[in-house]
């Protein structure tokens, strides 16, 4: 199995990346999120360290990034979620905006990168529950001396053969972008900002390659191994691999209500050909986009998304039922995350605006 940051990956069994990889299985934890209930985080590294860290009284600090590259959607939520679970339990919260990663690797430019990171997903963080506040969020363009001079440190850590082992084949770019990412995860330690401390980085799988290389450096530099969460990948709406390049294949947050619920209304189900068979047969939601999305982001209640299981694998409950369910609560989700962008598009204007001319 190949893991990128810069490519669409799909995994179909994780448990693969237990063996391959070194990702340790996620232990119970935070009850209260339905992302660690059900598994959603599914793996870890030092993650027991982090906790430890963190419940006697040591600094700690989670950090996250934007890449802004295209359209923020639901797959991208489940990295918010966690970071607004971490804020309210008092850690430091770093999100950074990868303007130069996008300019650099994807192409996207300098304005535009901007107007995406701004538009696009700082005005959603908010109004998904960020306090920027209490958070501190920055631009990879605008970051101060220390920051850079930790990446060029880093290039001489480092072999061809040891990037090539974790990343394949790269460009200058894509080489460049990694030595960026792992000076983002490593100088919250230096002494300019908060010293050594246990730094924690909720990510989506694909994105680990980053994770080794960091913690390879910060063996080297005598610093703390970032700990790391993974969260399983959200499918397309088709069933397919959500893309950026295939809109209908994801429910972006910036869309009308009414085209999210008309992408629900062509979304891939677990139904059977016709209403008989289903009642006969029942349904498959393991294989339904409907379900999955209830399950993900809008059906917090176990004991709810259980009934709606053994209703559709019972054939008692068919895909339109189902359907109401999940556009009922996406079309209240996405009238009330407008009203919160609105609310919040004043102080991220101001917010904004000093970050990306400091």
């Amino acid at each position: 199995m190949k893991l990128s940051p810069w490519d669409t990956i799909e995994v179909k069994d994780y448990s693969k990346l237990f063996d391959e990889f070194g990702i340790q299985p996620m232990f119970p934890v935070f009850s209260e999120s339905y992302l660690f209930r059900r598994g959603i985080v599914f793996g870890h590294r030092d993650f027991d360290k982090f906790l430890e860290a963190r419940e006697s009284g040591q600094r700690v600090s989670v950090l996250t990034g934007i890449m802004p590259s295209g359209p923020m959607h639901l797959g991208h939520k489940m990295v918010v979620d966690q970071c607004v679970l971490y804020q309210d339990k008092g850690v430091q919260t770093r999100v950074l905006v990868a303007d130069v990663e996008a300019m650099a690797t994807r192409g996207i430019p300098e304005e535009q990168a901007r107007d995406l990171a701004v538009n696009e997903y700082l005005l959603n963080w908010v109004a998904l529950g960020l306090d920027l506040k209490k958070s501190d969020v920055y631009a990879q363009s605008n970051r101060s001396v220390p920051y850079y001079r930790l990446a060029a440190l880093l290039s001489g850590r480092v072999t061809n053969a040891e990037m090539t082992a974790i990343y394949g084949d790269l460009s200058p770019a894509k080489t460049v972008s990694s030595l960026l990412q792992s000076s983002d995860i490593l100088h919250p330690q230096l002494k300019e900002y908060d010293g050594p401390h246990n730094v924690l980085v909720p990510v989506g799988v694909d994105q680990d390659p980053h994770l080794r290389l960091t913690r390879g450096f910060a063996d080297k530099l005598g610093l703390i191994k970032p700990s790391s969460t993974y969260h399983r990948f959200m499918s397309g709406l088709d069933g397919g691999k959500m893309s950026s390049s295939r809109p209908g294949s994801y429910i972006a947050l910036n869309d009308s209500t009414k085209e999210a619920l008309r992408k629900v209304d062509n979304a891939l189900t677990g139904g059977r050909d016709t209403a008989a068979e289903q009642r006969k047969k029942g349904g498959q939601p393991e294989r339904c986009m409907v379900y999955e999305l209830l399950t993900y982001h809008f059906m917090p209640e176990d004991k709810e998304l259980a009934r709606i299981h053994a209703d559709c694998k019972s054939g008692k409950m068919l895909c339109g039922e189902c359907k109401k369910i999940l556009k009922d609560r996406l079309g209240a989700f996405m009238d009330d995350l407008r009203k919160k962008r609105e609310k919040a598009r004043p102080k991220v204007k101001k917010f904004t605006e000093e970050m990306f001319t400091c």
